[in-house]
């Protein structure tokens, strides 16, 4: 692999994981509030929380937003990937195996960075909506398959929480079923049990019949 390559997919690497930072709870909660989100609610900076504190027009927003991160994320590598010629580099030359495999990095780097900010000490949210942004710019069908899992699991359960967590859970069994790039497979595996594990608190509260209904009583 060429240094420009090296170069090229370091500098996209880097970008995914800053645009994954961007602690959009954080600075809504500030900008329309003066407050700091990590002092209200459940202390989280994701948008649950944000519809908790700051009212549905603002959850709205944090989730578009948080979406956005991640579809940019992706996006944007894929484009560096086509056109990387213009930097110098043959990238564009590498077989479909390997471009998934940098869109996978890409992705994973968006969902770490939602959830360990640079900017907030590595502190940040739970990557739910961030995730689902790099399913819808990897493979639709599934990202789709996965929300409809997520509205189900909240409408039964009236908990954001138990959606988060069938909607990973669900993740590797709809990129198996639609044949999805092994290296899609491999993240669905290591995303969802990230995004698992990021609401051990909710599940445990979950257990002991404390955790609070998002929707309705």
């Amino acid at each position: 692999m060429s240094g420009s390559t090296i170069a090229l997919l370091s500098l996209a690497s880097l970008i995914a994981y800053l645009l994954g930072s961007i602690p959009t709870g954080f600075l809504l909660a500030k900008a329309l509030r003066g407050i700091d989100i990590r002092e209200h609610g459940s202390g989280n900076t994701g948008a649950t929380n944000v519809f908790r504190v700051m009212g549905k027009g603002a959850g709205i927003a944090a989730l578009v937003i948080d979406l956005s991160k991640g579809i940019t994320a992706v996006l944007l590598m894929r484009w560096l990937v086509t056109h990387s010629d213009l930097f110098g580099s043959r990238l564009s030359e590498i077989s479909d195996q390997a471009a998934a495999w940098a869109y996978v990095l890409a992705a994973a780097l968006a969902v770490l960075g939602h959830s360990k900010s640079v900017w907030l000490g590595f502190t940040g949210g739970k990557s739910a909506a961030t995730g689902l942004g790099v399913l819808l710019a990897l493979t639709w069908p599934v990202a789709l398959s996965v929300a409809s899992v997520f509205g189900v699991a909240v409408g039964i359960s009236r908990t954001v929480s138990v959606g988060s967590i069938a909607a990973a859970m669900s993740v590797v069994v709809f990129m198996w079923l639609t044949g999805q790039p092994i290296a899609y497979v491999w993240l669905a595996i290591a995303g969802g049990l990230y995004v698992v594990l990021r609401h051990r608190s909710n599940i445990v509260r979950l257990l002991e019949g404390t955790e609070p209904k998002t929707f309705g009583s």
